[in-house]
């Protein structure tokens, strides 16, 4: 047994095993180390229910490592956690490009808020494919197959939006883009949920996803309303030069983490994912952790791209801003996002998960009132970076709740489940937006977002006590 120092807190860690000398020799007790932290959640009776002593081993992380690994460390992981990064911009430009090229769409094809919000809804296709078949991919192709599979997703999705096609074909080649981000959101929460000072390097990695959200609508707004004002679809250009070196990255940096390395690391997943994915969704307590997690997720994600692929379009009808202006606010809040994953994700593991989560999402509650019931463009503004900035912890946080309070040999599957599932909450939320926008104007946005700001703040708050990690 060794201990190692993580920030605050010290990990156990239990140290490599040679599985094939134990597989059926060790006791059932094992499975009690599961619950050294005291919480409510009665762990241990759930081992004794399976009479399996493979079952009880302690899971090796996603990664192949039984140690806890680190970003840098062994050194192919420095490399790898890169690429990642890189896929996590990709991802971030791609759901926030939507915003800012929405009134651009609904010009282009002439349609009305109801239908042009099918490409926030078409996604939701690719997200749920994406949770249903993660962890069969990783079985067969291994984080190798996300790595192809994935960019080559996204590449061959850009290709065919930068031909502006029929706008049916757009809405069914956004299914392909969702399960892209779907598949790399969920591989890559989970194995780097799994290294030391995870809430650190999981707030770098979706401040990646901002950094993209950022630079999206800037350079889709700045292509399409400055200089020779470029059709909307030749942003696409830069997506396809983004996804190529995204499939390069991440296959070199992955090629060697194939389908058979994964099962060499993972035996036990090999054998037994079935039952792992039915104790992860049903078997309690786990299932009321991975439920939460995956509709908190759901929420939050929800809010996350409704907020910022309507505002634009809020910010050009309802608070009468220029074109430049209201598109750089979506931008604003992008940035916000970014900044707050980087900053905020040193102060969270300090405060503790339950507690800064719920200390942000109230603050951003009573800013999306300043932003609702003040009527001021520069106000607006403000107001809705601001919000990005607290919203912007609460996804690696989640992440890290789930891996503290389930055990290692569920993490792929129900890391990777919620992952996806919260994923798709960028398609659901943005077009019940849209659709109520229908018929009420896009004011409705406020009160939907309010709403569900309160709606996950109860989810967080019915989460078990979560302890220090001690896997």
């Amino acid at each position: 047994m060794a201990v190692y120092q993580n920030g605050t807190s010290s990990t156990c860690v239990v140290e490599p095993i040679e599985l094939q000398n134990v597989t059926y020799s060790l006791p059932q007790p094992v499975a009690k180390s599961y619950n050294p932290r005291g919480s409510s959640l009665n762990i241990e009776e759930v081992g004794k229910e399976d009479n399996d002593p493979v079952e009880n081993l302690p899971s090796p992380v996603v990664g192949g490592e039984e140690k806890l690994e680190r970003w840098n460390h062994p050194r192919s992981n420095l490399f790898r956690t890169l690429a990642a990064f890189w896929s996590f911009v990709v991802m971030g430009s791609n759901d926030a490009a939507y915003g800012a090229l929405i009134p651009y769409l609904q010009k282009h094809y002439h349609l009305s808020f109801l239908v042009i919000s099918l490409v926030f809804l078409s996604p939701l296709v690719g997200y749920t494919a994406s949770a249903l078949l993660n962890n069969s991919i990783h079985l067969k192709y291994g984080q190798r197959g996300v790595a192809f599979i994935s960019p080559g997703c996204h590449l061959v999705a850009y290709i065919v939006i930068a031909l502006h096609p029929p706008y049916p074909v757009l809405v069914v080649i956004f299914m392909l883009a969702g399960f892209g981000n779907g598949l790399a959101d969920a591989a890559w929460n989970s194995w780097i949920g799994n290294m030391s000072n995870p809430n650190e390097i999981l707030g770098f990695l979706h401040a990646c996803y901002g950094l993209g959200a950022v630079l999206s609508p800037l350079i889709a707004t700045s292509m399409i309303t400055k200089g020779s004002k470029l059709p909307w679809w030749t942003f696409y250009y830069v997506m396809i030069a983004m996804a190529i070196i995204e499939l390069a990255t991440s296959i070199s940096a992955f090629w060697h983490a194939s389908g058979e390395v994964f099962r060499a690391n993972n035996p036990r997943t090999t054998n037994t994912k079935d039952n792992r994915m039915k104790e992860a969704l049903i078997r309690m307590p786990y299932a009321r952790v991975t439920w939460v997690c995956a509709v908190f997720l759901l929420g939050y994600v929800g809010i996350e791209v409704a907020l910022g692929g309507w505002i634009v379009k809020f910010m050009l009808e309802v608070r009468d801003g220029g074109d430049f202006a209201s598109g750089m606010t979506a931008t604003g809040f992008w940035m916000g996002l970014t900044v707050g994953r980087i900053v905020l994700g040193f102060v969270t593991p300090r405060l503790g998960e339950k507690l800064a989560i719920a200390i942000y999402l109230p603050l951003t509650m009573a800013l999306e009132l300043i932003f609702w019931l003040v009527p001021q463009f520069y106000v607006s503004a403000v107001a809705v970076a601001l919000q990005g900035f607290f919203l912007g912890p609460l996804f690696p946080a989640a992440i890290v709740a789930a891996t503290k309070l389930l055990p290692r040999h569920l993490h792929v599957s129900a890391i990777g489940f919620a992952a996806a599932f919260g994923g798709s909450g960028a398609a659901i939320f943005p077009f019940a937006v849209g659709a109520i926008a229908q018929g009420h104007g896009v004011q409705v946005l406020q009160p939907v977002i309010l709403a569900l700001l309160g709606v996950i703040l109860v989810l967080w708050l019915s989460l078990p006590r979560i302890h220090r990690k001690t896997d």
